[in-house]
């Protein structure tokens, strides 16, 4: 039988091997979500009360996501905000201590929204072909100098962090099932190319800045407004609802986005 005094030893052995730094295990990462309504979860209906204006959800995939890997989350993504309000106001929650980034923003630079409710109304009340040009004309000539100066800032302040730039679906099938939209076909058609002209300079944008990005494109495509099932609110009460992710786009923005982090 082992000597008392051995087993005293052994204890203590044991109780420092559990100690050691060698076998403890890793630090949670820290992970800021940066972003518009569509990485804060505006469309999910369910919003954290102390967020306010924000309308963040635990249903947005950045919650979801930080959840399923570990990490310590600051959830500083706001609806309306644009690549101005991310720089102002949520860029300084990324530090040097920051270990993954994920970024969702210039539809609002474009004025998507606006757009929106103006191709909305019957042809004869509207100009959606200048609103879409509009829009056009500001991802093609203004956002991305917008985005480089955004992109280069984050990699500055986290310069070793994982980076992911997440991008936009389509908004539509082809047909328009909600009373009170008047949507052409033509206008979803150019609607639906704007988002792709959008995906493609944010993607653009990632790329020279080195960072990953993440095209919800073709996983939307069948959800969109008035598919089957749909991942994204048509017209909706309230109307800040509409034309973003409902709880099943955000989950499924979650898995598209989790393997990039």
């Amino acid at each position: 039988m082992k000597s008392f005094a051995s087993l005293l030893t052994a204890a203590a052995l044991g109780a420092a091997m559990l100690l050691s730094p060698g076998v403890a295990q890793a630090a949670a990462p820290n992970y800021v979500a940066l972003g518009d309504s569509y990485a804060s979860g505006v469309g999910t209906r369910s919003y954290i009360e102390s967020s306010g204006s924000c309308q963040r959800s635990t249903k947005a995939y950045a919650y979801i996501d930080a959840g399923r890997i570990g990490a310590n989350l600051t959830f500083v993504a706001c609806s309306g905000a644009r690549v101005a309000d991310v720089t102002a106001n949520q860029l300084p929650s990324v530090t040097r201590s920051t270990n993954i980034v994920s970024v969702q923003v210039g539809g609002n630079d474009a004025g998507f929204s606006s757009v929106i409710t103006e191709c909305a109304k019957p042809s004869w009340l509207a100009d959606c072909t200048g609103a879409v040009a509009n829009a056009q004309s500001i991802i093609n000539n203004t956002l991305p100098g917008r985005l480089n100066t955004l992109y280069s800032s984050i990699r500055s302040r986290a310069s070793s962090a994982k980076v992911v730039v997440v991008g936009y679906p389509r908004l539509f099938n082809g047909t328009d099932c909600n009373a009170g939209t008047f949507f052409s076909p033509d206008e979803m058609t150019r609607l639906n190319a704007t988002a792709d002209l959008l995906n493609s300079k944010v993607s653009a944008s990632a790329s020279a800045a080195g960072f990953t990005f993440v095209d919800p494109t073709s996983i939307f495509i069948g959800h969109a407004v008035c598919g089957s099932p749909e991942w994204i609110n048509g017209l909706s009460n309230p109307v800040s609802e509409s034309y973003h992710p409902n709880v099943t786009g955000q989950a499924s923005y979650a898995g598209l986005v989790q393997p990039a982090l």
